[in-house]
């Protein structure tokens, strides 16, 4: 081999050890560069995720917020979410309005905050009608409790007390019942709609005494009270907050109460147990809801300024004088609350044998 070809080998071979050589220092330091400008990247990123989940919790309320009532004006869930909404309004230094979105036994309303945005702008005054008994009454409500809502806290019981037109010859529970078997064709009961506390209550009431009566649903509550002052139906099932002004007033009679205690605003008044309707414990309630997937920084402030917004003298002597006993309790135990009250009406609704009419 030639000199120049010798020379021109090792050439070639001194340039395949020199770059590669050279590649490997030069990788390594990219690698090394890349490695630690990935570490950086990451670390901004994590501090930014941290810092845009705690913003909107630190910012919330920025804007107005709705509370819908899935009831019309006048009813227990809407004077509710009124005194709510009012109290609220300073707290959170935006103006808190209730909407009415009723229809369809509470199920509009309930389907629309269902599908409102995760944000905390929309919130619901859910009862035991909408959120525990239409599960189970229809096949397709439009929502899922467990699934479509985060509880908040509890708000309010409201135990109901069945009455009478004042001109019903009925005085008690058992005069109620011997009249209706006397008369199996001629007594009715009014609702504030299908599947609603006040239906299935009274269809467990119809069932436990052994008698026949005719449900009549109405758009309403107070479609049905009206009714039963003006003596269309027999018999109907209310909150106190919708029943004590008319009981006091003479132009309806109240027979018997629905929870096992008798009631402080109405202490005169026998419960349905006590008059041999035995274990007879229904009790309404109203609490306050999310759409789920509301973030929890939002939702425990809700819970804190609403619970502690009830603990208020302001606040518990209102709700007295509305006959509504106050609750306040965690967003957990509320949780709780909500699946056993669901497992619970599954079995009562059955149990009423009652019926989408």
């Amino acid at each position: 081999m030639s000199a120049c070809a010798q020379c021109t080998e090792k050439g070639h071979n001194e340039l395949r050890r020199g770059p590669a050589s050279s590649a490997s220092s030069v990788g390594e330091g990219v690698m090394r560069g890349d490695y630690g400008a990935t570490v950086m990247r990451v670390a901004a990123l994590a501090w930014l995720l941290a810092l845009s989940a705690a913003v909107p919790a630190q910012e919330w309320p920025v804007r107005p917020v709705r509370i819908i009532v899935p009831f019309p004006p006048g009813q227990g869930a809407d004077i509710i979410g009124r005194l709510l909404a009012e109290r609220l309004t300073p707290i959170l230094g935006q103006q808190t309005v209730v909407e009415n979105r009723t229809g369809a036994g509470s199920m509009v309303g309930t389907s629309i905050a269902a599908k409102a945005p995760a944000d905390g702008y929309t919130l619901l005054i859910g009862g035991s009608s909408a959120m525990v008994i239409n599960p189970h009454l229809y096949p397709n409500p439009g929502y899922d409790t467990l699934r479509d809502f985060a509880p908040i806290t509890n708000i309010a019981s409201l135990p109901m007390v069945i009455c009478v037109n004042a001109s019903f010859p009925a005085k008690t529970i058992p005069d109620l019942i011997r009249i209706a078997k006397q008369r199996p064709d001629e007594i009715s009961y009014g609702s504030s709609g299908n599947g609603s506390t006040h239906h299935i209550l009274q269809a467990m009431f119809v069932r436990a005494a052994g008698i026949k009566a005719t449900h009549v649903p109405y758009k309403g509550a107070a479609a049905s009270m009206s009714d039963l002052i003006g003596g269309r139906i027999v018999m109907l099932a209310d909150t106190l907050p919708a029943t004590v002004p008319h009981i006091k007033a003479g132009k309806v009679r109240a027979l018997g109460i629905s929870s096992i205690k008798r009631s402080p605003f109405l202490p005169d008044v026998p419960t349905l147990d006590e008059q041999g309707i035995k274990g007879f414990n229904v009790i309404a309630w109203a609490g306050l809801f999310s759409p789920a997937g509301v973030s929890a920084p939002i939702l425990d402030r809700l819970n804190n300024e609403v619970v502690r917004l009830l603990n208020t003298p302001a606040t518990q002597n209102r709700f007295q004088e509305l006959t509504m006993t106050t609750i306040g309790d965690s967003r957990a135990d509320f949780d709780r609350f909500v699946k056993a009250e669901l497992a619970s009406w599954g079995k009562a609704v059955k149990a009423s044998g009652a019926k989408i009419d």
